[in-house]
């Protein structure tokens, strides 16, 4: 099921990012944070009552400044505008209506897009009569909101569900394994797609992606069901620069979100970049299972060695994503591109499987003879029972007297032993602490 995209814009200090963490950070419970992405706090999953989306946050529209940075900014704001199924068009209702607020009016009526008019800054909700003249800018009727104090912040929320389209399950055969295929721009993730569909021409069909700018393509081979998401194709050349690399990530993300297996993608002649490591880490955080794809490697020079470096690096630089297979590829001359779906069985295998409680429990028994619980302030924390409650990832509880207790560092110890013992190769684990 895709995640609806929905994007805060306007001119600049109208408080685009004030509303932005009013909505993600001020209520803890229906917060979702992404590994990586959000730490320039551009985008970031949110939920309300039941409903996720990922709310985008762009820099200021000014369409009079000429200046490089401004334009860079405006071209984010102007792809988040495409990306985005809903658009948040936020003005100043303590200063008023500029010519700037109706040049973006404009682009925004233009985009064919669902605008809600938020009127921020608000003092007085008894003079909503004070914000009549924004009604020239033919976007309806604007919402007032004090994005600093968060009024009437719940009452636009409910608004933003209203408006959004409406949930579609994806309608997929539970035996069919699907399949995002992701990364930056540029590191062939068309070019593997297409390796990957040349070999043998057994596609069921071709259908419209519900991800814009994606193609889903359903593949049966030796009689097993695939559902390949490709999220390339996306560039445009007058968008190509700093935005189409920041809104990549959107657009992975939303493939992600529809996936049980990622193909991450990886440039061999690049170095592994922040931009990779983000969207890797949405997927890890995720539970998506994952393989990790260099491709390039016919263009890069060789010795007996070369490849263990490169995985040394990649574990380096992926440290959360320890589990998943390296595959060494060239989609162009269609080097070892047959055991793409190879290892993606075998991934599905490893994130499917199922360990009997009995067993679980021995194996949790032996470890804990071996390295001993934390313990905090004189007490011990003791794992009395666990138990596995699903797959997709594997999910295991423990059930202890006090979760509090329980170290991040124990707890990786854990997965460890269940790795060694079990494999789960290609999958992650997690693991919930409930007290007894």
């Amino acid at each position: 099921m895709a995640r609806p995209i929905v994007a805060i814009v306007g001119r600049p200090n109208v408080g685009k990012s004030t509303l932005f963490n009013r909505i993600v950070g001020g209520r803890v419970a229906i917060v979702e944070d992404t590994p990586g992405v959000t730490r320039d706090r551009l985008y970031q999953d949110a939920e309300w009552n039941g409903r996720l989306f990922t709310l985008v946050d762009t820099g200021g529209l000014d369409y009079q400044d000429d200046d490089q940075m401004v334009t860079h900014i405006r071209k984010q704001a102007e792809l988040a505008i495409a990306e985005a199924d809903l658009i948040l068009f936020v003005v100043d209702a303590r200063f008023g209506l500029t010519g700037t607020d109706e040049d973006v009016a404009k682009i925004l009526r233009s985009s064919d897009k669902p605008v809600i008019l938020v009127a921020n800054k608000v003092e007085d909700f008894a003079r909503v009569h004070e914000l009549y003249d924004f009604f020239r800018l033919g976007l309806g009727e604007p919402v007032p909101v004090s994005a600093a104090e968060g009024r009437n912040t719940g009452d636009l929320l409910d608004m933003v569900m209203e408006k959004l389209p409406p949930v579609v399950e994806d309608g997929e055969d539970d035996d069919v394994i699907k399949i995002a295929v992701i990364g930056r721009p540029n590191v062939g993730k068309s070019s593997l797609v297409n390796a990957i569909l040349g070999e043998e021409r057994t596609i069921v069909s071709d259908i419209p992606g519900t991800t814009r700018d994606a193609i889903d393509t359903y593949i049966k081979r030796d009689g097993k069901n695939y559902l390949i998401i490709d999220t390339a194709g996306i560039r445009r050349r007058s968008k190509i620069g700093l935005a189409t690399e920041k809104y990549s990530v959107i657009r992975s993300l939303r493939a992600i979100d529809r996936s049980d297996i990622v193909l991450m993608m990886i440039d061999a002649v690049e170095k592994l970049t922040d931009q990779d490591k983000r969207i890797a880490g949405y997927a890890h955080e995720k539970g998506r299972g994952a393989v990790l794809v260099v491709n390039k490697w016919d263009l890069v020079e060789k010795d007996s060695h070369t490849a263990n470096r490169y995985i040394e690096n990649l574990r380096d630089g992926l440290g959360f994503m320890q589990y998943a297979p390296v595959l060494f590829v060239s989609a162009l001359t269609r080097q070892r591109v047959h055991r793409v779906l190879e290892l993606v069985d075998y991934v599905s295998e490893q994130q499917n499987m199922r360990i009997a409680t009995a067993n679980l429990n021995d194996l949790l028994r032996e470890a804990v003879m071996y390295s001993q619980p934390p313990q905090d302030r004189g007490r011990r924390l003791k794992i009395f029972y666990a138990t596995q409650s699903g797959v997709k990832p594997p999910t295991f509880i423990l059930f202890v007297n006090e979760p509090d207790i329980m170290h991040f560092s124990y707890l990786r110890y854990l997965e460890n032993r269940l790795r060694s013992a079990y494999g789960f190769e290609g999958t992650p684990i997690k693991m919930v602490m409930r007290k007894r």
